[in-house]
Formats: structure tokens, sequence, C-alpha cells
């Protein structure tokens, strides 16, 4: 799995792609880690590549959350794939991250 990141003018958006999986995890905590103390505490987690996850990488998503409201911030996400929604529908942590169709529209209204 690959990771970048590009900050923005009120967000930094990171961009996933592969299987975000128990060997991916670690690597996206990393990243997220790495933008939040570049002082980019808005994040946003484009997974328009990312196909598959596993309850390693939902947990990743949620140290990142973490992480990010920590630092006075938020953690959002984009462009899910069916298969990562499903993940999220069926550990109802789809209430806790909430999926935007574009990483634009994460913060568009804030």
């Amino acid at each position: 799995m690959q990771f970048s990141y590009e900050v923005k003018d009120s967000y930094a958006e990171v961009k996933s792609v592969g299987r975000l999986n128990m060997v991916a995890a670690p690597k996206l905590r990393e990243v997220v880690a790495e933008v939040v103390a570049g002082g980019s505490s808005r994040v946003v987690v484009n997974l328009a590549e990312t196909d598959f996850m596993d309850s390693s990488g939902l947990g990743a998503l949620i140290g990142c959350l973490k992480a990010a409201r920590q630092a006075g911030g938020d953690l959002r996400i984009a462009a899910v794939q069916p298969q990562v929604k499903m993940v999220l529908e069926l550990t109802n942590m789809d209430r806790v991250l909430t999926a935007y169709p574009t990483a634009e529209d994460a913060f568009g209204n804030d």
C-alpha cells in the first residue's frame, strides 16, 4: 500500500492506494502522525483507490482520528469504496467516521 499527502489551504489530504490491512495500517498511522506533527490537524483520508480494508485498517483510521482530535482537529474520510463502506457499516463505525463523496467536500462547509 502506498500513501501520499498534500497540505491544502484548510486541510491535509492523505491518499491511500491499495489494501488497508495489517501490513499497511502502521504506515497509515505514521503518515497521519507526520501530517499532524507538521501542523495540519484537519485531515482527510482519500480512499478512492482503496478497495479493501480489514479490522487493522479500521483500527488505524480510528487511531488517526484520535490523533487528529487530540491536536484540536478532525479526521474525515472520502471516496469510500463499497467493501470499505460495508466494513464501516457492519461495525457501526460509519457513525464515527462520516464518509464524504470527495476530499473537497469533507471540510467544504467548515
